[in-house]
């Protein structure tokens, strides 16, 4: 779209040349002509100056180097209203696909599209504008609101609840048995049945290969607006509040409790049966085996506050020189004798 049309639907104000045809958007670095870019960290500003894109979306005050330019409070911010003005993936279908199997007590809300050959159990309930991909379970008794988006291969297990507006990506399992085993010694353990569920509130998203474990009883909970990325582990009756977000790899055990607008880095831990307090932040692959008060932000292994983390870590650097150093002082004062030299005949 023209580059004024572009500034009109984000409500920016734009300087240059108005009819500047705008047909994608890229990074800073691999924009071309006809692309919109933008700036929205300090570090970038140098490749301004070299950067082919048409425009650019930069701060109030900032140097556009000749560019025409839409500004912007918050640059990042205005480029993320921008991505679905340009997003030219395509759309699934409405209808049923006629390899898709549905029982005959499953009741489909208006407008949903259901692509080949998934499977919908009976019972099932879903409400209006679902979006259900190919090869998609959903098993008997699920109960999912308005606007569901379930991508190519996730599997919704028996009597979930979920919400409106949740996102599934491909391959996410949710209400799989939970990790439930009894130990007995030498005798195999004993599996635990797992007869509680999932819920998740609505806008919850979860990522691709990531699976939220059904709890033994009650419900494992997921938060209005939580976000999981991929491959991340939400073990049996554990709860997530509003808002929080935990990114690839992460893991949690049984019962863990997470407050709201948590945010966890990748490959972060939680040992299970603790909670950590809301607004907390947790460092990448950061160890949590004890609670976790709120608006703290911990990293490392045990996880502690990241403060004392940098300092240990600052001392830990420094260690092998302390080493040598203490050693030294010892053969000074007679403590330590020096390390006898080797024999090669001791090795024969």
């Amino acid at each position: 779209m023209r580059l004024a049309e572009l500034a009109a639907r984000l409500q920016l104000v734009f300087e240059g040349d108005a009819d500047i045809e705008i047909t994608g958007l890229a990074p800073i670095d691999e924009a071309g002509p006809g692309d919109l870019t933008f700036v929205g960290n300090p570090r970038y500003r140098l490749q301004l100056a070299t950067t082919r894109a048409a425009a650019v979306i930069v701060a109030h005050g900032e140097d556009a180097h000749g560019h025409a330019a839409l500004r912007a409070d918050n640059p990042y911010g205005a480029f993320i209203a921008a991505l679905p003005l340009f997003d030219a993936r395509p759309r699934a279908h409405g209808g049923i696909h006629p390899t898709a199997v549905l029982a005959a007590s499953a009741e489909i809300g208006a407008n949903a599209s259901i692509g080949a050959y998934a499977v919908i159990g009976d019972g099932v309930r879903i409400g209006s504008d679902a979006v259900i991909h190919p090869h998609v379970v959903i098993y008997a008794g699920a109960c999912i609101g308005d606007r569901f988006t379930a991508h190519a291969g996730t599997v919704v297990r028996e009597n979930v609840i979920i919400g409106s507006d949740v996102v599934l990506q491909p391959g996410a399992v949710v209400g799989g048995d939970g990790f439930g085993f009894l130990p007995r010694g030498k005798d195999v353990p004993l599996p635990i049945a797992q007869i509680g569920t999932v819920e998740l509130a609505d806008h919850v998203e979860i990522g691709a290969n990531a699976t939220v474990d059904r709890a033994t009883v009650g419900a494992t909970r997921l938060g209005r607006g939580v976000k999981i990325d991929n491959l991340v582990m939400v073990g049996h009756g554990s709860r997530i509040g509003e808002g929080s977000m935990l990114a690839g790899q992460c893991g949690m055990a049984g019962s863990t409790r997470i407050g709201a607008r948590v945010m966890a880095g990748g490959q972060a831990g939680f040992a299970g049966h603790l909670s950590v307090g809301d607004d907390a932040r947790i460092g990448a692959q950061a160890g949590v085996i004890a609670d976790i008060d709120a608006g703290v932000t911990v990293a490392g292994m045990p996880a502690q506050e990241i403060g004392r983390w940098r300092r240990a870590m600052a001392a830990l650097r420094g260690l092998p020189e302390l080493v040598r150093r203490i050693r030294r002082l010892e053969h000074a004062v007679g403590l330590r004798t020096p390390n006898p030299a080797p024999d090669p005949a001791a090795d024969a």
